[in-house]
């Protein structure tokens, strides 16, 4: 069976990955397991080279095949914020009440295509043995709600109204929102590719 390390803490990432890796008999292990492993400052200019330093960081660092991915909100009538910053979006990386409160504030009286938003994931996959990379995309398109519906998921997702379900994410379970989610979305173009790029790295 193929291990991954996940270069995230964040519980409900993780949880998110290992749930979408199942099918896949992909073993997911995370920072959560490795504490002497160092958090990896994000100072790219987007989401791909983000994704990418993570995974290319702590892959040296523990040695073996590690996944990382920089995924945030992008609301085009705020000139694309929070984007990058979404875990930081209020200052404090994880704050995840502060960073729902500034951008409702950010959007009071908008109306109608002005709350119209999207989730972002770039997933990018690191082999340290080989330095080959791979690199997926998933985008889920929705709307930004007045007030927050829903206790579950993370992050934005009591604001992000999915208009296919009639919910936000933070009214679907993990299952629903993991059929529909960016982060799926980008997992399936990454395992799309996953196979072959498993078979064709160079060989140390």
């Amino acid at each position: 069976m193929t291990t991954i390390l996940i270069a995230s803490h964040n519980a409900g990432k993780i949880a998110d990955f290992k749930a979408l890796f199942q099918s896949y008999d992909i073993k997911v292990e995370s920072l959560m397991d490795y504490p002497e492993l160092p958090d990896v400052e994000e100072t790219g200019t987007t989401f791909a080279e983000n994704a990418l330093l993570k995974a290319r960081t702590i892959a040296k660092e523990a040695g073996r095949i590690t996944l990382a991915d920089d995924s945030g909100l992008v609301v085009p009538s705020l000139n694309g914020e929070p984007g990058i910053y979404s875990a930081r979006y209020a200052g404090v990386h994880g704050d995840d009440a502060a960073n729902n409160a500034k951008l409702l504030e950010r959007m009071a009286g908008m109306t109608g295509a002005d709350r119209r938003a999207f989730f972002v994931s770039v997933i990018a996959v690191y082999d340290p043995a080989t330095g080959d990379d791979l690199v997926a995309e998933g985008k889920v398109r929705g709307l930004i709600l007045d007030e927050a519906q829903g206790e579950g998921g993370f992050g934005y997702d009591p604001l992000f109204y999915y208009p296919e379900l009639k919910q936000s994410f933070g009214e679907l379970t993990l299952d629903e929102k993991n059929k529909v989610s960016h982060r799926q979305e980008a997992l399936k173009v990454l395992m799309n590719q996953f196979p072959d790029w498993m078979k064709g790295r160079k060989q140390s």
